[in-house]
């Protein structure tokens, strides 16, 4: 890492110009080639996947994705409009839908009016029984996300025109094309995260310079990744919100990277060190915990592979390409941009105090502690860090409980997890899609907004007799509001039945009813014949890709945290360590998944957020959730651990240890936490629900990793446990290679008297005390 931080800084220049050529580079080539992000979520092999499959080989005609127009009458005086088929409100309408199929874009129209243009047919159903709702069905000519946004903006601008033509007239329209108009492109969720990210970097270093490095060095290394997916979407399925979450994930580590080590270069230039030699130490040391903890973050991420599902392998390599570019741009562009500074990275007042009174002492933290005080002595206790940390010690147990009572508390809510994919009646008010969904409601049942198709081979003529006949049979099941169809294609070996569930898409009823068609109603009206029915559909491929993810789900936890466990036990060669790691994310997970339960399944404050109603929480939401809280939370097990195990090492005291880490990683991890839970939490402005979700979950989950976990539950374990934290067998200790975080090999210990914690540890590979101090210890207080 010394050489890689010399080199940087003294080709600087080059390394500048060189990210800059790499940003330009791949940001061209991604405006010539654009984008092909996906947003199906269908596994192959599953009921509705083969279901899907069938439809598209077998109604070639039905591959575009379809929307809906919707209309309602009644609200006003004119008696003349009062219904969908007064003259008025009719002539509008076929007009407008007229209007509406004669738009690029736009492959059929299916109005529920007889006659006119647009490929329309006769479709009674789609006039409400009390006459004042109506619906047309727009067919687009491609997929969803090969749709242009300015061609379904004409489609809802034409639309809703009609509503002005007509008095007391409501005309929406909602789908998944509709969707499009109503995603936000502009960027306040990143603008407002690195706005509060700049204030608290300001508020630390006191350094307009300083502050702007971390800012910089993500921006662009996030930038790069951003592009970089767009061209990855070409050769891999990509989901359309992985650049939103690679940028929620790259700007959050990104920031915190560069924070550690710019932190530990103004530590070295405090205590008189060339600008040069400040910059490679804080390379050789804060790095190399920066580059472990993007190791163990791309490992959780990259655990999603064990998934074998197409749709989250993209999302898994998307986010590690953030976080690989977050670790380079730290590593080789902070060091060249703090050559560049120089001595800026002080505040004038840092730097006159140097130049007036001379370099700060380094920190003796082996200074006597004062007797009764539960100081750690030396520089640090003036510090609010040091003053927690021995508050810590002298009430492990009593903070202990309050602190697991807190996320136990917390994870309630995931008892009740209810995963599938929320609708469109989850959307804010005030959205078209979300008004054109409650009209479909009202109008025609809430089941009409996802309907479930059932797809039957047809391979004789018993098996077309029962094709014919199970219509009449599904009218009589409980949950069913409506059937229709028994449509065959051109060859008649595949037919079509569209069943309108009572429940809506998103209800757990409709689940239900979706698994009395597959385990009883279907076997039995067709246990005579060869037909096989599939039942397909939005809540039935939602359903199978649940139950897929929450099948791999056991496997997956299990090796993204045996992997994390193995990496901590090379770094600390302790067994106690990882198995605490391991159980504090579980209880991160758990209690940050508790929270967007509360608030997007039960509702909680969803609304006061512009986040829309209530809904279930997406299958896909925990997966991704266990890898990057993993990942980060990590980050704060290395940094923390880190200092206590170079104190251990030295001293071989595991009350000094845990107090001297805690006090002096405590100030840099709050201020990083505080940075991360801003820029997370900014992304509920994103207007994307899916995204809401990740901000509200990761920020929850890193408020409580930080300011419950690590600086309280951790260390209070640690205490408790004594010297068996640092317990390993000496089998085990021989067998396992040599991985060090710390740039300097710390001196064999000398013979001398084993002081009482370690005796606790007996039987393990324990350390002897020394008086030394490391000269570069990894983590200082920020000044």
């Amino acid at each position: 890492m010394t050489a890689i931080a010399r080199w940087c800084l003294r080709r600087r220049l080059a390394v500048i110009l060189l990210w800059c050529a790499v940003l330009l580079g791949v940001g061209t080539s991604a405006v010539l080639t654009g984008s092909a992000f996906s947003n199906k979520y269908d596994v192959p092999g599953t009921e509705s996947g083969k279901a899907n499959t069938l439809i598209s080989q077998s109604f070639p005609g039905r591959e575009g994705d379809s929307d809906t127009i919707v209309w309602h009458t009644g609200k006003g005086t004119d008696a003349s409009t009062d219904r969908v088929r007064d003259t008025q409100v009719e002539k509008t309408m076929d007009r407008t839908l007229d209007d509406v199929a004669a738009l690029p874009g736009v492959g059929a129209v299916q109005s529920p009016y007889g006659g006119g243009s647009g490929d329309r047919g006769e479709h009674q159903d789609r006039i409400s029984r009390d006459g004042r709702t109506a619906y047309a069905t727009v067919t687009f000519d491609a997929p969803v996300e090969k749709l242009d946004k300015k061609d379904v903006q004409r489609v809802v601008d034409t639309a809703q025109r009609a509503g002005e033509d007509v008095p007391g007239m409501d005309v929406e329209a909602g789908g998944p094309g509709i969707a499009l108009t109503e995603k936000q492109e502009g960027h306040m969720s990143e603008a407002v995260g690195i706005a509060v990210a700049a204030v608290v970097l300001l508020v630390a270093f006191g350094s307009l310079a300083a502050m702007l490095l971390p800012l910089v060095t993500a921006l662009v290394s996030v930038g790069t990744a951003i592009l970089g997916i767009g061209l990855l979407s070409h050769v891999m399925t990509v989901a359309d919100f992985a650049p939103m979450l690679g940028t929620l994930i790259g700007l959050g580590v990104g920031i915190d990277y560069a924070l550690f080590i710019v932190t530990r270069h103004r530590r070295g230039l405090k205590e008189g060190m060339p600008v040069a030699e400040a910059a490679e130490r804080a390379v050789a040391s804060a790095g190399r915990a920066v580059v472990f903890a993007g190791v163990t973050v791309c490992i959780a991420l990259l655990g999603m592979l064990v998934l074998q599902l197409s749709f989250l392998n993209g999302v898994a390599v998307a986010a590690s390409l953030t976080v690989v570019l977050a670790v380079l741009s730290s590593v080789t562009l902070v060091p060249a941009l703090l050559g560049v500074i120089g001595k800026r990275a002080l505040s004038r007042r840092e730097r006159r105090r140097l130049a007036e009174h001379g370099p700060d002492e380094p920190a003796d933290l082996h200074t006597d502690d004062e007797p009764g005080t539960g100081k750690t002595g030396g520089r640090a206790r003036a510090c609010t860090a040091a003053r927690w940390s021995a508050f810590v010690a002298r009430h492990p147990r009593l903070l202990g409980g309050l602190a697991t009572l807190l996320m136990v508390v917390l994870a309630i809510p995931v008892s009740g997890l209810q995963l599938g994919t929320s609708d469109q009646g989850s959307n804010p008010r005030t959205t078209t899609t979300r008004q054109a969904y409650d009209l479909m409601a009202d109008g025609f049942g809430p089941g009409t907004n996802g309907p479930l198709t059932l797809v039957g081979e047809i391979d004789d003529a018993a098996a077309k007799l029962d094709f014919e006949e199970l219509p009449g049979k599904l009218r009589d099941v409980q949950g069913v509001a409506h059937v229709s169809g028994g449509e065959l294609n051109g060859s008649g070996n595949t037919g079509v039945i569209t069943v309108v569930p009572e429940g809506a898409p998103q209800d757990e009823s409709t689940s239900q009813l979706v698994e009395d068609l597959r385990e009883d109603v279907l076997p039995d009206a067709t246990h005579s014949s060869s037909l096989d029915v599939k039942v397909g559909g939005v809540t039935a491929a939602h359903d199978d890709f649940a139950s897929v993810i929450l099948g791999k789900l056991p496997l997956f936890v299990g090796v993204v945290v045996s992997l994390g466990c193995a990496l901590l036990l090379l770094a600390f060669r302790s067994i106690g360590i990882p198995l605490k790691a391991a159980l504090m994310n579980v209880m991160a997970v758990a209690a940050s998944s508790g929270v967007v339960v509360a608030v997007f399944q039960w509702g909680w404050g969803s609304g006061l957020m512009g986040l829309g109603g209530s809904g279930p929480i997406e299958p896909f939401l925990p997966v991704i959730m266990v890898s990057v809280l993993f990942g980060l939370s990590m980050d704060y097990q290395v940094f923390l651990v880190s200092r206590m195990y170079e104190e251990w090492r030295l001293t071989g005291d595991n009350r000094r240890s845990v107090r001297v880490g805690l006090a002096e990683t405590g100030r840099v991890i709050n201020s990083a936490a505080v940075i991360m839970i801003a820029v997370f939490g900014a992304f509920v402005l994103s207007g994307d629900r899916i995204i809401a979700m990740f901000g509200i979950g990761l920020a929850s989950a890193v408020a409580l990793d930080a300011f419950v976990l690590r600086t309280l539950l951790v260390p209070a374990l640690m205490h408790m446990l004594g010297g068996a934290n640092w317990w390993l067998p000496r089998w085990m200790d021989r067998l396992l290679p040599r991985v060090s975080i710390e740039p300097e090999p710390v001196p064999e210990p000398v013979p001398e008297a084993v002081p009482e914690p370690v005796a606790a540890a007996a039987g393990g590979v324990v350390p002897a005390p020394r008086d030394e101090l490391s000269s570069d210890s990894q983590k200082g207080p920020l000044r």
